[in-house]
């Protein structure tokens, strides 16, 4: 099969030798799902590192293929399809842990809200979506939480002791500080989405839009709407634009101003370098402009740097 160009590419960046193996079983897979539920398959969406395509079930029905490579990620994402409110999330109709497979509802028509173009009503949206996603953690929820990702960071600082893609390690480990702080101090942590963004907000049909493709994870809801913040930016005023959308969050979530700009700084340096290739050097510029930003933010509401913040209230 000729699988996209770009899907190929980013399984073998970010699985390397398992997702090379992964997709020489991927047509043997797509059999296997025909005949265990009866479908038949059409052609795949735009992909990035999961196939997703659409099918026909034997009675005509639409539904929705998602296959990843299985194991822990993946059972996270099913997990979470279980946990989160289903007000707000695509809804699982089965799975196949040991193959990677979901069978999910076919949303219709599907308009991403990355395709709409003024600002305050995909804002708006975003902010229903999040209502209804926003389900309490409980102990024996088997999922990650932001304290794995303050983990993955302090290993990232470990491991490039003087920089990493378009980072001073000064940058990273004040990121990791402010990772260490909010962890320390969360009071009242949610089950969230983990990836919300533009892309994963899908048009349900008759004003009514919904969340596909949740990671699971436990936190706090400000840090769950940082990923949107760095998304579909325009080239010119940036600045405004996140701090537009931070406003209408924080009113219409009634957020934590202060968390918000604080998780703003920590997760935008942790997103941007997740998107380093080692190999050529090249990063995602648009999201390693973020940090900066939510650092004049931060100095712009409260009167002081993160810095000052730092020294003063972290042990």
């Amino acid at each position: 099969m000729n699988f996209q160009e770009k899907f190929v590419r980013n399984v073998r960046l970010y699985f390397r030798e398992v997702g090379e193996k992964w997709l020489e079983e991927l047509p043997t897979l797509l059999e296997y799902c025909e005949g265990k539920w009866g479908l038949t398959m059409k052609n795949p969406y735009e992909l990035s590192i999961n196939y997703v395509a659409p099918a026909i079930r034997s009675d005509g029905s639409e539904v929705v293929v998602k296959i990843g490579l299985p194991g822990v990620e993946f059972n996270y994402e099913h997990d979470a399809l279980i946990m989160l409110d289903s007000s707000g999330v695509v809804r699982l109709i089965d799975a196949d842990r040991d193959h990677g497979v979901l069978i999910l509802e076919k949303v219709s028509p599907g308009t991403m809200l990355a395709e709409l173009e003024k600002e305050d009503k995909v804002c708006q949206i975003a902010s229903e979506v999040m209502k209804g996603l926003i389900t309490p953690a409980s102990e024996g929820m088997n999922l990650p939480s932001t304290k794995d990702r303050e983990a993955e960071l302090a290993l990232i600082c470990k491991d490039h002791p003087n920089q990493f893609g378009p980072f001073l390690t000064q940058t990273l480990k004040r990121a990791l500080a402010v990772f260490t702080y909010m962890n320390k101090t969360m009071v009242d942590p949610k089950l969230l989405h983990g990836d919300f963004h533009h892309y994963n907000v899908l048009s349900n049909g008759h004003e009514s839009w919904i969340a596909i493709d949740p990671k699971g994870l436990i936190g706090e809801v400000e840090y769950d709407l940082i990923q949107f913040l760095m998304n579909c930016l325009p080239k010119d005023g940036v600045f405004e634009v996140i701090e537009s959308r931070v406003e209408k969050f924080t009113k219409e979530l009634d957020l934590d101003l202060h968390r918000l700009l604080l998780w703003g700084y920590a997760h935008s340096v942790l997103s941007s370098v997740w998107t380093v290739d080692e190999k050529t050097g090249d990063y995602n510029k648009v999201f390693s402009q973020c940090p900066a930003i939510f650092e004049k933010l931060y100095q712009k509401e409260f009167q002081h740097t993160i810095v000052d913040f730092l020294e003063k209230r972290v042990p």
